[in-house]
Parts: structure tokens; C-alpha cells; sequence
């Protein structure tokens, strides 16, 4: 069932109802996030930084429509300020109306502060605010080609802390190969410690999808798991640890050491 079809300034959103993944943000035709595994890629772009970061304060997501991101950092109550940036105000409003079970709590607290406008422009005239940014962006067409650059991963990392980490979601290593090797070869040009890892995602192409993960200070393999919260339902200390292990198609055939 169309529960939903608006047409905002940047694209077509849709939240449909479907028999297998439930509830869907739909963009462009496009699956974004559904209600049956939504939790996997939220946890997982979201909870690896904030265990990995000693002392996390002041979080900085782009894109992350659905709310789903925020709604994981609220988990963690030592964090002070999440500010949300997302230039579709339409998708935010529709995911917090219809998809409640992803969006959770993160429209009522009172730390999630929106911007809705572009966030390679947001991200310029801020230096050394967050401790952690986390790039939750649509595939790289349309409005989202802009967070895969160079120029914008450079500007991101000015946005951190002396001490920050940035982490993004880098596509399919079945289907994206030359996206996650070029995104993984930029951040090392930049970053002194950058390392991919990876999630099952049913809905995502592939099954399999990638994050990958840039450090000016704190390296996750030594990350106090101590720290993860408990009420998620995919990530534990034994997933978080294993994600770092990639296969060989991955780490060999891509570059990714």
C-alpha cells in the first residue's frame, strides 16, 4: 500500500507499506529504510563512533532523514547536542508521522537540534565544533552526489575536534566496489586512521553494506566496548569487533588493509 507520495523541492518521497520490511521510505523510487531492519544500519552508522570516541559531546549528522541516527544517539545520555542536518525537510516530516518506529524518540528530545538546508554548505564555516560527524546520505545521485567529494570530506574533517572522527556510509562492496575503494583512499589521504566495516542490511543491494570509518586520534579496534548501551537489537561487543573483518574480496581486491 501507498501510505504517502509527496513531491518536495529535491525528489519524490513515498512511505509505502509492505508485506515482508513493513513500513519503507521510498526516494526517487529508491529504498531508503524500512521498519524490519532499518535498526541494523542505524546502529551500526551511529553506535561504532560513539563507543570508539572516549568522551563524545557534540554530534553532527548530515542527511539521516529518517531520524533513525539521532534516535541511536539519544541512547547515550552523556552527549549534549546532536545537530541534524538535512535538506529535505519533507522526508523528515513524513518519517516522523508515519514511521515512528524508526524516527523513535529523537523528534521530542530536546538535545536533536534540525537544519534543514545543504549540508556540504553547513559543514564550511564550521571548525573544530564536534567530536564525531556521521554522513547518512541516500546512494550518490541527485541532491546526495555532493557528500562522496573530496572537497566535502575535507570540509568535514575541519569540522572536527582535534581529536574527532567521522564515519559514512560507503555503499555495496558487491555492487559499489569503486565507490567504497574511493571513498576508503580519500579519507587515508586525510585521516591518520581509517578503517571499513561492515553489516548485513536484507533490504540494502547485495545484503552486505559498508561503513567506513575516519580517526584523527582513536583507532575503534581499541574502543572500550564497555561503553555500548544495551537496548539495541543488532550491535554487541562481538558485533562490533567482528564487523572489522572483512573478506578478502574486500580487503584484498579493494586496497582496504
Amino acid at each position: 500500500e501507498i501510505l504517502s507520495t509527496r513531491i518536495s523541492p529535491f525528489q519524490q518521497v513515498n512511505i509505502i507499506d509492505t508485506y515482508d520490511f513493513g513500513r519503507c521510505l521510498v526516494l526517487d523510487g529508491v529504498m531508503q529504510t524500512t521498519e524490519l531492519d532499518g535498526y541494523i544500519y542505524n546502529e551500526m552508522i551511529s553506535h561504532v563512533p560513539l563507543v570508539t570516541h572516549p568522551n563524545p559531546k557534540k554530534v553532527l549528522i548530515i542527511g539521516g532523514g529518517d531520524c533513525g541516527v539521532a534516535n541511536e544517539l539519544t541512547k547515550y545520555p552523556e552527549l549534549r547536542e546532536i545537530d541534524m542536518v538535512e535538506i529535505d525537510e519533507v522526508v523528515v516530516e513524513e518519517c516522523v508521522a508515519k514511521l515512528s518506529k524508526i524516527s523513535g524518540k529523537a523528534p521530542q528530545d530536546n538535545r536533536v537540534n534540525f537544519h534543514f538546508t545543504d549540508g556540504v554548505e553547513f559543514v564550511k564555516d564550521k571548525k573544530g565544533l564536534y567530536d564525531i560527524a556521521i554522513v547518512d546520505s541516500s546512494d550518490p545521485i541527485g541532491p546526495a552526489e555532493v557528500l562522496f567529494s573530496e572537497e566535502f570530506y575535507i570540509d568535514l574533517k575541519n569540522s572536527l575536534k582535534n581529536d574527532g572522527i567521522m564515519v559514512c556510509q560507503s555503499q555495496s562492496p558487491i555492487f559499489n566496489k569503486d565507490i567504497l575503494s574511493r571513498t576508503y583512499h580519500i579519507l587515508k589521504r586525510h585521516f591518520p586512521i581509517v578503517k571499513t566495516y561492515k553489516a548485513v542490511v536484507p533490504s540494502y543491494p547485495g545484503g552486505m553494506w559498508s561503513f567506513t570509518l575516519a580517526s584523527l586520534t582513536y583507532d575503534p579496534i581499541n574502543a572500550n566496548l564497555g561503553k555500548l548501551v544495551t537496548n539495541t537489537s543488532y550491535i554487541n561487543p562481538e558485533i562490533f569487533q567482528a564487523s572489522f573483518s572483512l573478506p578478502n574480496f574486500m580487503s584484498g581486491d579493494l586496497g582496504i588493509l
